[in-house]
């Protein structure tokens, strides 16, 4: 009797630890909603649904168009939080102390001693569910999270062909299948 009890509690365990993560990004972003120095961007799924089939749609013969428009359709969401009217390294070092390091693999750091910047992944099953950009320095901070599934191949596609907010700097990172460690 007792196996039967403990495994299911396992399972509770381990999917509530997985969302713990989940809800300490949430709850970063819901401290500072109301914070008038910050500015808030979230991009619904269906959002970038809409924008993927738009560019899908009417690509006609331009072969870059579809792909991007088949690339946005794997976006699951964006979220963006930023402020230019903080100290960015106290809340760099705050957003940093509540993920949990080891469901995120670094991509690139770049830190001297008035800024820092992290890229992070987080996968499954050899695809990228989330991409974290956390950059703080004096005056400015930025935190986004871009859910999705997403090949490295794909990541570096967003980064060349598109103006998603910090995408511009994860493409000065370097090309190679996990881009600059």
């Amino acid at each position: 009797m007792q196996k039967f009890l403990l495994i299911p509690l396992l399972v509770f365990a381990f999917v509530i630890k997985a969302q713990a993560q989940d809800d300490a990004i949430q709850r970063f972003f819901s401290k500072y909603m109301d914070d008038d120095r910050f500015s808030r961007v979230y991009i619904s799924p269906k959002m970038m649904q809409m924008a993927g089939g738009f560019l899908k749609n009417n690509a006609g013969t331009d072969k870059d168009s579809e792909d991007l428009g088949s690339l946005i359709l794997k976006v699951k969401g964006i979220r963006i939080l930023s402020s230019s009217e903080v100290d960015g390294l106290t809340f760099y070092k705050e957003a940093m102390g509540k993920l949990s390091q080891n469901k995120y693999e670094d991509l690139m750091i770049v830190q001297d001693k008035e800024s820092s910047l992290k890229f992070m992944v987080r996968e499954e099953g050899g695809l990228v569910k989330e991409l974290m950009m956390i950059s703080g320095e004096k005056g400015d901070f930025t935190l986004l999270s871009m859910l999705g599934n997403f090949t490295y191949e794909d990541l570096n596609l967003l980064a060349e062909k598109t103006d998603i907010p910090g995408m511009d700097l994860y493409g000065k990172g370097g090309k190679g299948p996990k881009g600059s460690k």
